[in-house]
């Protein structure tokens, strides 16, 4: 096994959630917000993002930590720790949007949108830093 394996794989196992996040989420603009299928099918799409993140953020942190790359771990940590706590503040803000929504609230569905922009935009800043930091862990060409 090549010394960079661990860390590539690494890699490669959170692009793939990001890059998937990435090119899905557009699609939801062409959704209404204000209808409840659409809006509850964008929740589920954020709440298993979210989790999937977790998931592998954490285990490729611990991945990173045992094949001796403590700051690559640290990195990676970061965005499990954004998933993790990010995450649940997120998915709370849409779960008011939502129930706001439900009562009458003719903003909510504004708002739900600001939400998605701003997950988008937070994904994309995370999946830019990501690919520019590959070189960075790998140590040999």
């Amino acid at each position: 096994m090549t010394p960079d394996a661990v860390a590539v794989a690494v890699m490669i196992i959170l692009l793939f959630p990001m890059s998937y996040f990435t090119l899905a989420s557009p699609a939801f603009l062409l959704v209404r917000l204000d209808i409840q299928p659409g809006a509850q099918l964008l929740r589920g799409m954020f709440n298993a993002h979210f989790l999937v993140m977790r998931v592998v953020g954490i285990i490729g942190m611990v991945a990173l930590l045992l094949d001796g790359r403590p700051l690559a771990a640290v990195g990676v940590g970061m965005i499990a720790a954004l998933a993790i706590w990010g995450g649940r503040r997120f998915m709370r803000r849409v779960d008011d949007q939502l129930s706001a929504r439900d009562a009458g609230d003719a903003d909510a569905a504004r708002r739900l949108r600001r939400l998605h922009w701003s997950v988008m935009l937070g994904n994309a800043v995370l999946l830019v830093a990501l690919v520019a930091g590959i070189p960075y862990i790998t140590t040999s060409a």
